[in-house]
Formats: structure tokens, C-alpha cells, sequence
């Protein structure tokens, strides 16, 4: 099941459905007032199999013409992501393969469309993509064993880890670099985990402009979904909704030789195998001092 968070001219409330073949099915219109698509995770699997046996059965969907995707988790409570997890990156960047798990903070504020603008910053011109696999947690959990791990997945969707490389190199957490905001589309569905299968056998691309720039397999994974997981939860509490970046391959613009940088006017593709893809293009930032 493919769900999606999306809003229509007519309904600039966001509203929360399931991507079919033929259109958008409005699970408002199926099950009541909009909710979140953390509510609707929250509310657990039999309510997520309520709404697929509903949308199966659905006359009426919305013509994807008539619909903008938002990012399936626009609200995400922390968005981790992972350091240094294919081995061709490593080598590419000239690092030591990790002995563990490198994580590190993306501020929420960073999520972004699955075709939304990535803004290019007024401070640097260092601009970055990274394909990646993102997980979203579907159950609250603590202290979850490998073996468990699977059970707290809620889906996958594509990612792309923006970075501004020299403002990420700059503090060891490499935290702002990889924070600002647009710098974090994810989408374009929410996959659920049972139409995915394995997570760690998924084809992965990402092209600029055209030209491919990455292509490897979520096989290569050094530390994968269910490693996070383990890793993760033996220190906090992962929530429902929270969003996990699992890693870039080869292939940055950063170990190109020379570099190549993001320009305005580039169109950041990344694909994913399962997943769909998600497509943005990178523009100047405005930037105009804000005070609400």
C-alpha cells in the first residue's frame, strides 16, 4: 500500500491517502475528518488494514494532476540519519570503514516535498544531493532486538540527505550542514513495509539533470534497517512517524573530480526500486529575515 500526504486546489488542509493506479484515494472521505499520517499509524495495524480494505473497494480517487504530494511524514518528530554506511562512500571519501554506527541529527524542519525546490543558500555554494532509503517508524519502541526489529517498520520511502558540505565539516556533529531548511525531501509514498518485502535488496539511483550520478543496492548496506534499529533503541525511544536516513552510496558531487556542486537550475532526481522517485530543483534561497 502506497499512502500519501497531499492537498488539492480546492483543500489547502492537507488530507492523508492511498496512492492507487487509477488516482488518490481521500481516506477522509472514507473514514471521517482528515488526520495525520501519524495518527493513522499510531492507531495501529488494524486500523491501517481498515483503511486498505476501504480504499480497495473506493469508486471515487483524485486524478494526480489535481493533487501535490507533501512529504508522507511532513511532521516528524526526530530525523536521524547514518554516516558512512556503503563501503564504495567510504572509499570515496577516504574515511575508515566506522567500527559503529554514525548517526547524526537533521532538524525536522528540513523535510521537504517529494518535488519541492531545494534551496540553494545564500551562504554557500558547497550544495550536495545523497540518494538514500528512509524507514519510518510505525510503533513507539525502546530496546528492540534485531530480530524484532521489522515490527516497529511502518514503511520506506525515498530520501535525499541535502548536505552543505562546508558547513558540515565545520562542527564534528555535522548537524547544520545537513539541517537546512528544504534540505530533507523525502516521498513520494509511504510504502508500507508488507508491499516492499525485503528492504535490503532495492535498487537505488540518483541523477542530475539527466546523468545518473549514483547506482548501487540497498544489499550493500554495511549497518542495515534492523542494525538502526537495534542500535538506536538500546539508547532512546524511537516515536511513531520518526524518519531514518540509511546511507548514501558512491557517487557524491563532493568526491567527483573535480567536485561538482549543486547549480541553480539542477534537477536532483533520486529512485528508488519499489519506492517510486522523488524530483527536485534547485533554486536560489530568498533570504529575507523572518520574525513571526
Amino acid at each position: 500500500m502506497k499512502l500519501v500526504t497531499f492537498t488539492t486546489e480546492g483543500n489547502a488542509t492537507p488530507s492523508i491517502g492511498i496512492a492507487r493506479d487509477d488516482g488518490i484515494v481521500d481516506l477522509s472521505q472514507l473514514t471521517g475528518p482528515p488526520v495525520s499520517m501519524k495518527a493513522l499509524l499510531d492507531e495501529g495495524e488494524s486500523s491501517i488494514a481498515r483503511v486498505r480494505d476501504l480504499a480497495e473497494t473506493a469508486s471515487e480517487v483524485i486524478d494526480f494532476s489535481l493533487a501535490t504530494l507533501d512529504a508522507p511524514i511532513p511532521d516528524p518528530g526526530k530525523v536521524l540519519a547514518i554516516g558512512l554506511n556503503y563501503g564504495d562512500h567510504i572509499e570515496e571519501s577516504g574515511m575508515d570503514k566506522p567500527k559503529h554506527q554514525l548517526w547524526f541529527n537533521k532538524q525536522h524542519n528540513c523535510i521537504n516535498a517529494p518535488l519541492g525546490d531545494i534551496n540553494l543558500p545564500s551562504v554557500s555554494t558547497l550544495l550536495d544531493y545523497e540518494a538514500e532509503l528512509c524507514l519510518i517508524i510505525g510503533k513507539r519502541c525502546k530496546h528492540v532486538p534485531r530480530e524484532r526489529a521489522h515490527e516497529v517498520i511502518a514503511g520506506f520511502c525515498c530520501g535525499n540527505d541535502v548536505s552543505v558540505r562546508d558547513w558540515q565539516m565545520r562542527a564534528q556533529t555535522m548537524q547544520i550542514g545537513k539541517s537546512f531548511d528544504t534540505h530533507g525531501p523525502i516521498g513520494p509514498y509511504l510504502v508500507t513495509a508488507d508491499e516492499v518485502g525485503d528492504p535490503h535488496n532495492l535498487d537505488i539511483h540518483s541523477y542530475v539533470n539527466g546523468e545518473q550520478r549514483q547506482h548501487s543496492n540497498t544489499k550493500h548496506l554495511i549497518f542495515d534497517c534492523y542494525d538502526a534499529i537495534a542500535h538506536l533503541t538500546q539508547a532512546f525511544t524511537l516515536d511513531v512517524g520518526d524518519v531514518l536516513f540509511m546511507g548514501t552510496p558512491a557517487g557524491v558531487g563532493l568526491s567527483m573530480k573535480p567536485p561538482q556542486f549543486l547549480k541553480e537550475g539542477d534537477v536532483v532526481r533520486v529512485e528508488i526500486e519499489k519506492l517510486g522517485f522523488i524530483e527536485n530543483r534547485v533554486v536560489l534561497e530568498q533570504a529575507e529575515c523572518i520574525i513571526e
